[in-house]
């Protein structure tokens, strides 16, 4: 069989149909090139990563349709080629896989598709407690097709369970949350690998779940934390008069949020909330960086507190690389990934579904009342975001930004235009704060346009301008 399928590593890792593009001769192309390019580290001497060579190379899966069996095989190919792979005996999250790179000081390798449909399946690579940079993955493409995977069924497995719930318990303890929870609170595991680890962190006759069984079909939607996919879930919510409703991804690093009058929570409700409460009861400082498309409350927090504040291009390792070095203290992206100071700069679904039950039992709040102390402290938010297809990709970014950007009038709805940015596409802010996104993939058809404004009819009106304009401009 010809190999024709180019692997590409995107904004987070490689994916692709699986008996299409995401076939076991493609997964050990892949586990070969990271083999080679782990050797070729080795060689630099002191400057490269020479402990990958020598340390534990983690290897993880998630619940989709044979992940432990690609897994597996890229435990075979690692073996092969005289490493030391060891595969996870269970399913884990994707953050667990990250914390043990950290733990180890090794490479780590999920198979995981995430959110993405169930035909799906990919690829996920990291190292130092995070995603790996784009040098990394340029790295490992360059070296598929150079060698011919080895393979060997000499690998070691091993349950790593309890250290990624230790590793939980220390950053956020559970006990006081156990003791203290008096609501149900319900969990909608989507199917995902996360099932069952938030009743083992919080014992109690309060946790109810959803979702938690083994379905690769994902019960027929996306394993994706948004409000379509949560009808069961907000159902459960107000059935069950629960004070909280927590959703995680298909592996769990991505969290959503219903709250006890069995409302979505957007990204950019959540993020403020996390913000506020670190900043004023959990004692962190410091820069706040988010994705360019989240919102304006977590700027204005920032400015209230006298903080630095950055937005930086989508996807999580850009914002995680500001943690990791110590210039940015919270950290968060508008598809449900949260990072803070004192844990992995990584997203972590579980983590944050702690802080939040956290938040509530300590201040004895619902989590609409938090959300009704970040309204009247600093304005409302009307988030919402659409993807179309387009007839044809867009091949240059900044191209269609620029283009974009002259045929912008000189005002919207009425309103002057305060900031133009050019990260991913093209954001433009109003004066008010309010401001539309419309991105383009890049790689496939496909237009996201994303607004945010203080009313749903302002955010509506934003969307459909925004989408007026960018048909004309591919």
């Amino acid at each position: 069989m010809e190999k024709t399928t180019d692997i590409r590593f995107g904004t987070d890792g490689w994916r692709g149909i699986m008996a299409r593009d995401f076939t076991f001769e493609n997964v050990r192309r892949v586990a070969q090139a990271v083999a080679d390019y782990v050797k070729e580290e080795a060689e630099k001497g002191p400057k490269g990563r020479k402990g990958f060579s020598t340390n534990p190379i983690m290897i993880g899966y998630d619940r989709r349709f044979q992940s432990d069996a690609f897994a597996r095989e890229i435990a075979k190919v690692l073996q092969g080629n005289k490493l030391s792979p060891i595969l996870l005996s269970e399913t884990l999250p994707t953050p667990a896989i990250s914390m043990l790179t950290k733990k180890m000081k090794g490479l780590g390798v999920m198979v995981t598709a995430s959110h993405n449909p169930a035909a799906y399946n990919g690829i996920k690579l990291k190292a130092d407690g995070r995603a790996v940079l784009e040098n990394v993955t340029s790295a490992v493409e360059a070296c598929v097709d150079r060698n011919q995977p080895a393979r060997s069924n000499d690998f070691k497995e091993k349950s790593f369970k309890d250290v990624y719930l230790q590793y939980l318990r220390s950053r956020i303890n559970p006990a006081p949350i156990r003791s203290r929870l008096k609501k149900t609170v319900v969990v909608d595991y989507l199917f995902g690998a996360a099932s069952g680890l938030l009743e083992e962190l919080v014992p109690s006759k309060h946790i109810v779940a959803i979702h938690a069984e083994r379905d690769p079909l994902f019960g027929g939607i996306h394993p994706e934390p948004i409000e379509q996919n949560l009808k069961a879930l907000i159902a459960k919510v107000k059935e069950e008069k629960a004070l909280i409703g927590i959703a995680l991804d298909g592996d769990a690093d991505r969290i959503g949020i219903v709250d006890d009058t069995g409302r979505y929570f957007t990204p950019c409700q959540i993020y403020p909330i996390i913000i506020d409460y670190l900043l004023t009861k959990k004692g962190v400082k410091g820069k706040i960086v988010q994705s360019v498309s989240m919102g304006y409350l977590s700027g204005r927090i920032a400015k209230a507190q006298g903080l630095e504040f950055e937005e930086l291009p989508v996807g999580f390792k850009h914002v995680a690389e500001q943690l990791a070095s110590g210039a940015a203290a919270i950290a968060g992206e508008e598809s449900g990934g949260y990072a803070w100071k004192g844990a992995l700069p990584e997203r972590d679904g579980l983590l944050t579904a702690l802080l939040f039950l956290e938040m509530c039992v300590t201040q004895n709040k619902l989590p609409s009342q938090l959300w009704k102390n970040i309204e009247s402290k600093y304005g409302k938010s009307v988030f919402k975001r659409v993807d179309f297809r387009l007839h044809r990709a867009v091949a240059d970014k900044n191209a269609f930004a620029a283009k974009l950007t002259k045929k912008l009038p000189k005002k919207i709805l009425g309103s002057e235009i305060k900031q133009l940015m050019q990260i991913d596409g093209l954001k433009v802010i109003l004066a008010e704060d309010h401001w539309m996104l419309m991105r383009p993939s890049g790689t496939e058809p496909l237009m996201r346009v994303y607004a945010e404004s203080d009313s749903e009819k302002r955010t509506q009106e934003l969307l459909d301008l925004a989408k007026k304009w960018v048909s004309p401009a591919v």
